[in-house]
């Protein structure tokens, strides 16, 4: 068989098991086999980058079009994520310093704060989870809370995130944290445009408290594409392991992105400060996002048998402090 012959042969026998596995997969909206009914969600239209498109999360098939910019998406400056092997031996190395610096922690009574924030599906639990994978959780805690009850409602906004905040020798992160004010809230209606204001307007104030209480203080934005997300949210809805990720809060949002970048921004801009500086980290690939974090929280800490070479140098193109780091 000629070249030419046997090349259109196997993009035909492509094109049929393609034709196939759209045959086999399940119908849109319907739930995998084993789990209860769900409720569909449609199609929905949105615009990205200029251009009009039609996304539907319940449709098995990922759009072409989302899939070639999962992870170029907003500029990510890499073409290929970062291989398993190098991520796996780079994450061992940092993970090996930061039981040193919980020792450290421990022995000096220091203490660590860290706010993780970011879109939905930017990779904030997994972030948080390869931080704690090997501390001892006796001192190193994550909090995720979930809506105030009818007694926090009442109570000064901050007061229901203090009393969380790390004591001696301790190690706290945030998924999520007091920064739900100044992204999902205002855009999805929680909370008043004058609560919104006030807390732009207060929480530097509060940040310098907490910085001069001898915290270490980390605030973290992980920032992800538009195609990104959409590739994500559409890998939850599919998968009988991540679906309960999938919230009423994410498919809200689908059609809002704007809206939550415009919410970001004034929030990078009226919270950054020198004494608590946006950590921003281009986030479209994990491993990347994962180290850089990892990382950053090291090289800020003076502990005990630090080894420069093991933790390694930052990555400029993948993390970067404040809203000017967006814009480049």
């Amino acid at each position: 068989m000629k070249k030419a012959e046997r090349v259109k042969a196997e993009r035909d026998k492509a094109e049929r098991d393609r034709d196939g596995d759209r045959r086999r997969a399940p119908q849109a909206g319907a739930a995998p086999p084993g789990e209860p009914p769900r409720e569909p969600i449609g199609p929905l239209r949105l615009t990205v980058n200029g251009k009009e498109r039609t996304f539907d999360v319940d449709d098995p098939v990922l759009p072409a079009w989302i899939d070639d910019r999962k992870l170029s998406a907003g500029g990510y400056p890499y073409d290929r994520k970062l291989k398993g092997g190098d991520y796996d031996a780079e994450l061992e190395r940092l993970q090996i310093e930061l039981v040193k610096a919980q020792t450290w922690l421990q022995a000096t009574g220091q203490r660590v704060l860290a706010l993780f924030e970011g879109r939905d599906a930017a990779g904030k639990g997994g972030t948080i989870f390869v931080l704690h994978q090997y501390l001892n959780p006796r001192s190193a805690r994550n909090v995720a809370l979930g809506k105030p009850t009818e007694t926090e409602r009442g109570q000064w906004y901050f007061q229901r995130y203090a009393g969380h905040f790390p004591t001696a020798g301790e190690l706290v992160s945030f998924d999520r944290s007091w920064y739900n004010r100044a992204g999902v809230e205002p855009v999805m209606g929680f909370c008043t445009p004058e609560e919104h204001e006030r807390f732009l307007d207060e929480t530097p104030d509060f940040e310098k408290m907490i910085v001069k209480d001898g915290i270490h203080f980390f605030k973290f934005w992980l920032n992800i594409g538009r195609e990104t997300q959409l590739e994500r949210f559409h890998d939850r809805r599919h998968s009988p392991l991540k679906n309960w990720k999938f919230s009423p809060i994410d498919v809200a949002g689908l059609t809002r992105w704007d809206d939550y970048t415009a919410a970001r921004d004034s929030m990078l801009e009226t919270t950054h400060s020198r004494h608590a500086p946006w950590l921003v980290v281009r986030a479209n690939d994990k491993r990347r996002a994962r180290l850089s974090v990892i990382r950053r929280i090291l090289l800020s800490l003076p502990y005990a048998g630090r080894e420069p070479d093991a933790i390694g140098k930052e990555d400029p193109k993948i993390i970067g402090e404040g809203p000017a780091f967006l814009a480049r």
